[in-house]
């Protein structure tokens, strides 16, 4: 109580932070459970290409890059416990089977020659896609109850964007001809086609609202 009787604000007048967020628990786990199938799988696609990709530079890159995306896949997999009784490994699944066909559209490309159609799948596409994704589940989310959440994705942020200009650099290296230029367009284009069915790294709504989420964040709270 203030000194006057009136009950002390449960902020101070200059915090804007808002107690729900945009995503209940439900929608929340759904959501941290797609990203840890996605980072487990581009785990596996990188550290697989080690071993066929020709070019060092290359090779040394995607080596180190690969336990980037192990260890997202574990910071994520930290959140999904607290989310009272629901089971992990359930939970770490993709979004839809569109979602599957493109993850293996992207590691599809194995023989050696193929250096620029791995690269454009996981540099031009796919992460691109992630930043997107967990830059607006951290807008979204609330301050208050998702704050190891936002903890998380401020890290795991920081090592997409790094790894994604790294990627990208090595792309504009190897991308000399016409010819692979076009290569590179036309990965790109297949690519897109195939995540945009999927909707997003967590399906339809990944960057908005699905029919019938708003109703559950209301309900609900997020992470905590």
């Amino acid at each position: 109580m203030t000194a006057s009787g009136a009950p002390r604000p449960a902020f101070a007048p200059w915090d804007r932070r808002e107690l729900p967020g945009l995503f209940g628990v439900v929608e929340s786990a759904r959501r941290v459970g797609n990203y840890k199938w996605i980072e487990m799988r581009l785990f596996e696609a990188l550290g697989g290409w080690v071993a066929t990709v020709p070019e060092l530079d290359v090779k040394f890159v995607l080596g180190r890059q690969c336990y980037h995306h192990a260890w997202h896949a574990e910071l994520w997999n930290k959140r999904l416990p607290e989310l009272r009784e629901m089971n992990t490994e359930r939970l770490t699944e993709p979004p839809n089977e569109e979602m599957v066909k493109f993850v293996d559209a992207v590691r599809d490309p194995e023989a050696p020659e193929l250096t620029i159609e791995k690269l454009v799948g996981v540099y031009r596409v796919l992460i691109p896609r992630k930043v997107a994704a967990y830059t607006f589940h951290m807008n979204a989310t609330s301050r208050i109850t998702d704050a190891p959440t936002i903890r998380s994705l401020g890290f795991i942020l920081q090592d997409e964007m790094e790894d994604w200009r790294e990627g990208e650099m090595l792309l504009q290296s190897l991308i000399q001809t016409p010819e692979e230029v076009e290569r590179a367009s036309r990965r790109q284009q297949a690519l897109e086609d195939l995540i945009r069915s999927a909707g997003g790294i967590t399906g339809p709504g990944t960057l908005g609202n699905p029919e019938g989420q708003a109703d559950e964040a209301a309900e609900g709270v997020s992470v905590g």
